[in-house]
């Protein structure tokens, strides 16, 4: 019943939502259709909590879209120019030289030049959100259109920051600037109305191509809500959870991208006994067992993840980077194996001593809690299915629900079902690296492996982008060691999520990149390219 009423409550927030878009007398369906032809109407996700600045993050995980950046990355996930026209680093890879285009004017006419770049990054790394610029040492205008980065240390991931940084004006920056921002993206802000929707409009002063659309409103609305909209005619594009994929919508069509919004289980790599900084417990004696993570990783169906949780919109997790021009594709391993999984156990010295069904070892017994957060019914319905899969092991994983401040309190003793996925491997190195153990919700397991820590180092210092690649793919895995379950296993990967979308018939949304976890607007990152087709 309370779900019904949530519905209810969810729909009419439309409704209204619907009221303050509309703006023009009501006419026929046809003649609508006909005028309306330039203008979208959305439900996408992602409302942001902190508006629209890209120095406290916006844009991190999709388009800027009010914002452009300095390089972008294309539909393969190539890197290529946005803002600049070139750039060069020193043989040292401490210095970047980055040569701007010099037609570039922001939407209110004035053109944007090195200072807008350097006000933008120094004010990021001023903000010390969770845009990361520790590296930055500093950054200089040369010219007008000339401008270089001098980092601390080489550090081959900076090019990310390049490309998901959007470029603010220094003219025109304020307080306010996250709730009317002003930028040179290929739309800008018509009207925000915080919980309900947002307006834009195309920018006359773009310097790329552009947008068919003129003119787009996104709907902030929750999942039953967007779907009853998508029924109604109402959407154009309406971002959906697998469990409405089954169900035909009039005149709108399924549309599944591929993604690395990947969920796994984390879990405390280290024995018991310590505590961080403060006072929270850190390591569990049964996951710090190599075995027993090891048998959880080849026990695990995740095709029956896929198909039974994910109505089979999503494809099997084996790192945290699946599929993405950095992973190395040696870290897959044949999973559903109980058989391998129980030798395995055997063989560390796991046994059923006094008939139970749960695994001792001396006077140790498998077991464990496994937490996620509580307002999410894929994550549950994950750790249930696999506390059902492994629990013929011998292994007894408790699952329990709760809120992110009490996983907080939980996540460094206790294993924990996560979800992250980037287009920058820097991330690798934030869930893995031992620098970044207990630090915030990056490597919360304490996994240290000194071989790794070398591949990273190798990977950022290196100035060729084949190089860096090779050391990311060899901390993954290289033939001996590694931070994958073929490796050291401090983590079970799981399934990475399709990101579905119901889509009028007759749009075409152009070729979608893998995606990355769903925060953000990443189906519009090329929204220029949208149109009607012929």
């Amino acid at each position: 019943m309370m779900k019904k009423w949530i519905g209810l409550i969810a729909f009419v927030i439309f409704a209204l939502s619907t009221i303050l878009v509309g703006c023009t007398p009501e006419k026929s369906d046809q003649s609508k259709e006909e005028n309306n032809r330039d203008e979208l109407m959305l439900s996408v996700e992602g409302e942001p909590d902190t508006g629209f600045d890209p120095t406290t993050g916006w844009g991190r995980y999709g388009s800027p879209l009010f914002q452009s950046t300095l390089l972008k990355r294309d539909n393969d996930l190539n890197i290529v120019n946005d803002i600049a026209t070139g750039y060069e680093v020193s043989e040292d890879g401490k210095i970047w030289t980055v040569l701007l285009r010099d037609d570039v004017k922001f939407s209110d006419g004035k053109v944007l030049t090195a200072d807008d770049v350097k006000f933008t990054f120094e004010t990021a790394q001023k903000n010390g959100s969770v845009v990361d610029l520790n590296v930055l040492e500093k950054v200089e205008a040369v010219d007008d259109f000339k401008v270089t980065f001098t980092l601390k240390e080489a550090q081959s991931t900076f090019i990310n920051s390049l490309v998901v940084t959007g470029i603010v004006p220094k003219h025109a920056y304020g307080k306010d600037y996250a709730e009317n921002p002003i930028g040179s993206g290929p739309y800008q802000l018509v009207q925000w109305d915080k919980g309900q929707q947002l307006i834009v409009k195309a920018n006359p002063e773009y310097y790329g191509k552009q947008p068919y659309f003129q003119k787009v409103t996104f709907l902030f609305l929750n999942e039953d809500a967007t779907f009853a909209a998508a029924q109604a005619g109402k959407l154009d594009v309406a971002a959906i959870p697998a469990s409405f994929s089954k169900q035909q919508v009039p005149s709108m069509r399924l549309e599944v991208v591929k993604s690395v919004d990947n969920r796994g289980i984390v879990f405390p790599y280290v024995k018991s006994g310590d505590v961080t900084e403060d006072g929270l417990p850190i390591g569990n004696d049964v996951t710090a067992d190599s075995a027993i993570r090891h048998a959880i990783n080849m026990a695990v169906d995740r095709q029956a993840l896929i198909d039974g949780v994910l109505e089979g919109y999503g494809s099997k997790a084996f790192t945290s980077v699946d599929g993405l021009p950095w992973w190395n594709p040696e870290t897959v391993f044949e999973d559903g194996d109980m058989e391998g999984a129980k030798t395995l156990l055997k063989d560390a010295g796991w046994k059923d001593a006094d008939g139970d069904g749960i695994l001792e070892k001396d006077t140790l017994k498998a077991e464990f809690s496994l937490y996620y957060p509580a307002d999410d019914a894929i994550r549950q319905s994950l750790a249930i299915a696999v506390a059902d899969m492994v629990k013929p092991l011998g292994i007894n994983i408790k699952v329990e629900g709760a809120s992110w401040d009490t996983i907080e309190q939980k996540m460094h003793s206790h294993a924990v079902l996560m979800g992250w996925g980037s287009h920058d491997p820097h991330e690798m190195y934030n869930v893995y690296s031992s620098k970044y153990a207990g630090i915030d919700y990056y490597n919360t397991g304490f996994y240290k492996n000194k071989k790794v820590d070398e591949y990273f180092e190798k990977a950022l210092a290196a100035t060729d982008s084949k190089e860096a690649m090779e050391n990311w793919k060899k901390a993954q895995w290289d033939g001996t060691t590694g931070l994958s379950a073929k490796g050291d296993a401090p983590w079970a990967w799981l399934v990475n999520i399709d990101h579905l979308y119901l889509v009028k018939d007759g749009l075409d949304i152009g070729k979608q990149r893998i995606q990355p976890h769903g925060h953000g607007w990443p189906v519009t990152n090329n929204i220029e390219e949208w149109k009607w087709a012929e």
